[in-house]
């Protein structure tokens, strides 16, 4: 049986199983996202209107997240590996490894976003995201934490996929998508790794237990999140958690 690995302080109650080479396990959420302003180059204006383009072209709508072509990104920015040198020496002052994999890697763009979580698909994994737009007044809420996270080129986030978050204006306390005007300039582009959330530095710096529930683990068969014993979804609204459907 496997024993519970203590990180110390983490969210209660809620339970994140999760696909492993091991099958399935069980961890806690974490309590923490760490974040930081990095000097990360600008990028050039053949970049940002390569962007645009692709944002205009994609029809990117409200709320929407969506993945940007990253090799033409790559070949008509010439300081783009700066950007994960950057990251990779924050991390290090964190106290953790070089956890960037290039193959897990993507350039995404969202014009705001409503609250949700990742861990139905990620639940092994942490993000680590670099944004790379100039600030156009919007926040990155993690609303069970209480925590706000301006969005400016060179912020950068460490946060775990259980942890509900949406992308919203700044003086706005939930996401509504009449907020954001459809010929309003919100769209936010930035860079995303996974993280494996097995990797033992990286549970440590964000707090998450390993192998909390291994006895529900033999009776489960899919991935999933729980509060309380209970599968629940968030509100996309207010980033609360609720009954799912």
């Amino acid at each position: 049986m496997n024993h519970p690995e203590k990180s110390g302080d983490t969210v209660p109650n809620l339970v994140v199983y999760f696909q492993s080479e091991m099958g399935l396990r069980s961890r806690s959420a974490s309590p923490l996202a760490p974040h930081h302003i990095l000097a990360i180059p600008q990028p050039p204006a053949r970049v940002l209107a390569d962007w645009d383009r692709e944002v205009a072209e994609m029809g990117l709508e409200i709320g929407d997240i969506e993945t940007l072509p990253l090799a033409r990104t790559i070949l008509r920015w010439p300081d783009y590996p700066r950007c994960a040198e950057t990251v990779s020496g924050w991390m290090q002052a964190l106290g953790l490894p070089d956890l960037l994999d290039p193959n897990d890697i993507a350039l995404m763009a969202c014009r705001g976003t409503h609250y949700h979580h990742d861990s139905a698909q990620y639940g092994n994994a942490a993000f680590c995201n670099l944004f790379l737009s100039e600030d156009k007044g919007l926040d990155l809420h993690f609303a069970a934490l209480g925590l706000r996270i301006p969005l400016r080129r060179g912020t950068v986030v460490i946060f775990d996929t259980a942890q509900p978050h949406a992308v919203i204006p700044r003086d706005r306390s939930g996401f509504d998508a009449a907020d954001l005007r459809p010929d309003q300039d919100c769209t936010q582009v930035f860079l995303t790794w996974e993280m494996p959330i097995e990797n033992a530095q990286l549970r440590r710096v964000l707090k998450i237990d390993l192998d909390v529930d291994p006895a529900a683990c033999l009776k489960l068969d899919e991935q999933q999140l729980r509060l309380n014993g209970e599968i629940v979804a968030v509100c996309p609204a207010t980033g609360r958690w609720q009954a799912a459907d």
